[in-house]
């Protein structure tokens, strides 16, 4: 697979392409922060989300994504500060994005909410050692100098929300820098627009039904959706299933351990053409969140 890698690498040094896009997850409904600044704030408290993402198991030079979110509502409850950082590995390609968030709550009626929101930061673009080591590539000086960089950039969120509903828009990364700044070879970070949406059903005092979905639109890519449905068993088991249009099948489980805790796992199935050479991918989450005892919401959030 990194041979297919830098064989596609060097093809590409005399034409104009697109970078990498941003990592995609089984369990995006808890990593918003991660792709909407306005989601900053929104869980009355202090929480932190911890992910990790192995992607198409048994492929050499698969994707691995690590995200760490914090977030938090300040005194006055009307702006939310937080922090996203996604480590993204694929081939020999790596991308880290370190980025802090901002959000404003504007209060519409006694239950709905609007909040816009700010993200900054930086993303830093790299190529591994082995591939500058790589015969091939090892005395092209264009492989050496032009890859390993920091670049600033910033995004734009909405997160309009009640108790029991949510729908959200983003564009986490808004200008297109060029990870290379090479005549023959461009490497442009394209906008991603991202929305979601989501709703809480009591189906019963002890069951709720969430259905959500995520849209995202790229240029130069088809439009990615999924289409995701959680049973919540009297507020601690989630049993959830996902699917992404033309492209994988997923469940995942979600356990409250203790309070403010809890721990989750999902597995992905592909179903495009990718599925007879791996046997899925696997995700990992933790989760630890401090709700502050004077809240807007007064029982638990679900989103």
């Amino acid at each position: 697979m990194k041979k297919v890698f830098v064989i596609i690498l060097i093809l590409f040094v005399a034409s104009p392409g697109y970078s990498q896009q941003l990592p995609q997850f089984t369990q995006y409904m808890y990593n918003t922060i991660s792709i909407n600044p306005a989601y900053a704030g929104s869980r009355d408290g202090f929480s932190t989300v911890g992910l990790h993402r192995s992607q198409w198991a048994d492929m050499e030079g698969a994707p691995t994504t690590q995200t760490l979110s914090l977030h938090s509502p300040l005194s006055n409850d009307k702006v939310g500060l937080g922090l996203s950082i996604i480590n993204d590995n694929s081939g020999y390609e790596n991308y880290t994005y370190a980025y802090g968030d901002f959000a404003y709550r504007l209060d519409l009626s006694e239950d709905v909410t609007l909040r816009l929101g700010l993200k900054a930061g930086m993303s830093y673009y790299s190529l591994e050692e082995e591939l500058l080591n790589d015969p091939s590539v090892a005395n092209d000086p264009f492989f050496q100098d032009q890859f390993n960089r920091w670049t600033p950039n910033f995004g734009l969120g909405f997160y309009l929300s009640a108790q029991n509903w949510y729908i959200g828009g983003s564009a986490p990364k808004v200008i297109n820098n060029n990870n290379n700044e090479a005549n023959e070879y461009m490497a442009l970070e394209q906008v991603h627009y991202y929305l979601t949406s989501g709703y809480v059903f009591d189906l019963s005092s002890n069951v709720k039904l969430r259905p959500s979905t995520l849209l995202k639109a790229t240029n130069g890519a088809p439009l990615s959706v999924d289409i995701s449905a959680t049973t919540i068993l009297n507020e601690k088991f989630y049993l959830g299933a996902n699917y992404r249009i033309d492209d994988a099948l997923g469940a995942f489980l979600d356990i409250q351990l203790f309070e403010g805790f809890r721990a989750g796992y999902a597995y992905e199935y592909p179903i495009s053409d990718i599925s007879p050479y791996t046997s899925g991918s696997h995700e990992v989450l933790l989760i630890y969140e401090f709700r502050f005892k004077n809240t807007r919401y007064k029982s638990p959030r679900f989103f």
